[in-house]
């Protein structure tokens, strides 16, 4: 590197963002993750010895998944290659996997091969991946914001460790972001800044554990704000919310605020609240949920809380879900509201879920043997045995008869509730069964 190469070097770096030149650069400069890269630690015990083998780093994003594949480049003895899967494709990685072969046989070098969001790369792409992966000609890094059990073919996962990252804490975006103010060299330590303790506060919580959105909006203010006459630039509330207008919506679409966002939905719709389960589905359809993920929980809900009750709730949610397939997205957004509203407004009933009553039962040891009436002839398997009574022979065409096996022929298991369409189903029930003789 020249003169002149150094010179537009250090101006990049300068010019960098903030969250870039704040990166950690030793893992005494690393904030949070101690579960992973405490001392002692596996992780980091294997990054300092240099004893890498493949490895998938999950977590949110701004956790410093990143950051860790950096810390590697500088621990290495490897040569360290870096691929996005936004960016790249098969023949990128044909190049580095032909470079990583090249140096493995005429030096003896390994490669690490870092793939940052490797969840965007299709099963061929990964696939393309594996065989050197498995040859031990490249040593991967992945980063993902997705679960990888779902996200990353599984001859790959097996063939790799997964380390989980969490977002940071309070007091980790509040140290990141003081580090950043006192940095001189990196950081803002050569501004007088005051950050006044509610708009400090403010910018902790809305990071919401993504240490990048923090410094991202640490250094807007500062940019943003002229100094004072005594030359010192004071962040205060008004200025922090101006800093960081929207929070991005936390969802991890294979963690627990997947699992509980699903559920407040589903529970919104149960409890005929229809605003809740707008308000719901917009979170998932803005967190950027799978809409066919939604559409499946709309359909199993039509038979498990509307059921009898309306029976048209099923027939609009399979119709919605139809219209759906046909339409995608976005227009698609206003099928996966019409059958939340629709569901969310009709009567409920979950008499359907007598179904697994009538299964413990049968578990519990009852008598699974078919009555003899019920049978087929015992001449002709096409013809109804000799001692079946035929319903259709008989007034309202019902006549009473044994349908379960001996000892728990008395047992009910479907009760129609006292909604909508059921209160119909029950006076039919009982109709028919108490207005009629053995015949």
């Amino acid at each position: 590197m020249d003169l002149f190469d150094y010179s537009r070097a250090e101006q990049t770096r300068r010019e960098a963002p903030l969250a870039y030149r704040m990166r950690p650069r030793t893992f005494d400069e690393f904030i949070g993750q101690e579960q992973i890269v405490g001392p002692g630690k596996l992780l980091r015990r294997t990054i300092e010895a240099d004893r890498l083998t493949s490895m998938i780093l999950w977590g949110p994003p701004g956790s410093g998944k990143t950051t860790l594949a950096m810390l590697v480049a500088e621990h290495t003895a490897s040569a360290f290659e870096t691929l996005s899967a936004v960016l790249s494709g098969v023949k990128e990685l044909r190049e580095v996997i032909a470079s990583a072969q090249e140096r493995r046989s005429l030096y003896g070098q390994r490669t690490i091969l870092f793939v940052d969001e490797i969840h965007r790369w299709n099963k061929a792409q990964q696939g393309a991946l594996l065989p050197h992966v498995e040859a031990g000609e490249v040593v991967l890094i992945g980063a993902t914001t997705e679960n990888p059990t779902f996200e990353i073919i599984r001859p790959l996962l097996s063939r790799s460790r997964i380390f989980e990252l969490h977002g940071l804490r309070p007091e980790h975006i509040r140290t990141v972001m003081l580090n950043a103010l006192a940095d001189r060299e990196r950081g803002l330590g050569k501004q007088e800044i005051e950050v006044q303790p509610d708009a400090m506060e403010h910018l902790v919580r809305i990071a919401d554990g993504d240490a990048r959105t923090a410094l991202n909006a640490l250094e807007l203010a500062v940019l943003s704000t002229p100094p004072a006459l005594d030359g010192k630039i004071v962040i205060d509330m008004e200025v922090a919310q101006e800093s960081i207008q929207r929070r991005a919506v936390h969802y991890d679409k294979g963690g627990d605020e997947h699992y509980d966002t699903i559920s407040a939905f589903i529970k919104s719709i149960r409890g005929s609240e229809p605003d809740a389960a707008l308000f719901w589905l917009a979170k998932m359809v803005t967190a950027g949920e799978d809409p066919r993920f939604i559409m499946r929980r709309i359909l199993i809900l039509a038979g498990e809380d509307i059921g009898l009750a309306h029976p048209h709730g099923i027939l609009v949610a399979s119709a919605c879900a139809n219209a759906f397939e046909w339409v995608g997205m976005p227009e698609g957004l206003y099928f996966l509201a019409l059958g939340a509203l629709y569901l969310a407004t009709a009567p409920k009933s979950n008499s359907t879920g007598a179904i697994f009553e009538a299964m413990k039962v049968i578990e519990s040891g009852a008598n699974p043997e078919v009555p003899l009436h019920l049978r087929t002839s015992p001449r002709n398997r096409e013809e109804d045995h000799p001692s079946y009574k035929y319903p259709h022979s008989y007034p309202n065409h019902w006549v009473k008869q044994q349908y379960l096996p001996d000892g728990i022929e008395g047992m009910h298991w479907y009760i129609p509730s006292d909604q909508g369409h059921e209160v119909r189903i029950a006076e039919f029930m009982r109709a028919i069964r108490g207005g009629q003789a053995d015949g």
